[in-house]
């Protein structure tokens, strides 16, 4: 619940759900619609802000990390009667329902056909409404899921629809304990952080950092990779020269054993030729010639 219900109606005129919401009341002040009459909102708490930012944060973080077309908006006012409209502290709903309420003129409010997956109250001096009328009213609309984050009594109740049930089921959950939610599995916060929770401008500042270091070591890494991949490419133009020439001397080799069997091929010719003349010498010296004195 975004503040107090004390200073109940500013009007007396019983405005129509399309009155409410063309209605331009003071600037920086949200209302919401009880059966036509107006409620304001008062200022809320810095803890409260914080819990709002925060848990807004963490189910947005959830929604991208499971890549779920849903979104997590903070404000926005969901219709749960005729000429009833609460202002929710985080709505979870569809993309496309969140769209259509941006393309609408005046209040951002999800109508009937709209309905949020899970809604968020934070209580604040009129905790009863969130315990009772905005349970009632959650419950009949059939959203999904209704937490009540109460940091008075330091305790998280979750309202679940469980399968088969007509109503809501409870469960509290105190500090020490997890927030488990039903309706998204995966989505678990500890309590004492969202009693307490850190600021979020310093959380995000704090994932900005981290993610600039991250992208330093990955680049890094990229530039070893290089490297590596550098000198593979080296060793291996190395391999290749080293095997070119391997095949250059192994064809010099085959050069040189061919050019000393051509040697030793003209050396048995030249054999072959000094034994027949020999041969002949002593054949014509059987004849009674001299070789010496042939021309």
């Amino acid at each position: 619940m975004v503040g107090s219900t004390v200073d109940v109606n500013i009007s007396q005129k019983t405005l129509s759900f399309a009155e409410y919401l063309e209605y331009s009341g003071k600037p920086g002040v949200l209302y919401e619609l009880d059966r036509g009459q107006l409620i304001e909102m008062p200022t809320t708490t810095g803890l409260h802000n914080l819990i709002c930012k925060f848990l807004t944060v963490e189910f947005l973080r959830h929604l991208v990390s499971e890549n779920l077309n849903l979104v997590a908006i903070d404000l926005t006012g969901v219709r749960t009667e005729e000429n009833t409209s609460r202002i929710p502290d985080v709505v979870v709903c569809h993309q496309s329902f969140w769209k259509k309420v941006c393309e609408r003129k005046g209040a951002a409010v999800l109508n009937f056909d709209e309905k949020p997956l899970l809604v968020v109250e934070v209580t604040s001096q009129n905790w009863r409404d969130d315990y009772s009328t905005k349970r009632a009213e959650y419950d009949r609309l059939d959203i999904p899921e209704y937490w009540i984050v109460d940091p008075e009594r330091s305790r998280v109740r979750l309202c679940s629809k469980i399968a088969g049930g007509s109503s809501y089921a409870e469960r509290d959950f105190l500090p020490g304990d997890e927030v488990k939610s039903a309706q998204f599995p995966g989505l678990i916060l500890p309590v004492a952080r969202i009693l307490d929770p850190p600021d979020v401008d310093y959380l995000v500042r704090e994932e900005l950092r981290l993610r600039q270091e991250l992208e330093q070591l990955e680049r890094q890494l990229n530039a070893e990779r290089q490297r590596a991949e550098a000198a593979d490419r080296r060793a291996e133009a190395e391999r290749q020269r080293a095997e070119a020439e391997r095949q250059r001397a192994e064809a010099a080799d085959r050069r040189a054993e061919a050019e000393r069997q051509r040697t030793e091929a003209a050396d048995r010719r030249a054999e072959a030729e000094r034994q027949r003349a020999e041969q002949l010498a002593q054949y014509l010296q059987a004849l009674g010639i001299d070789p010496d004195t042939i021309n």
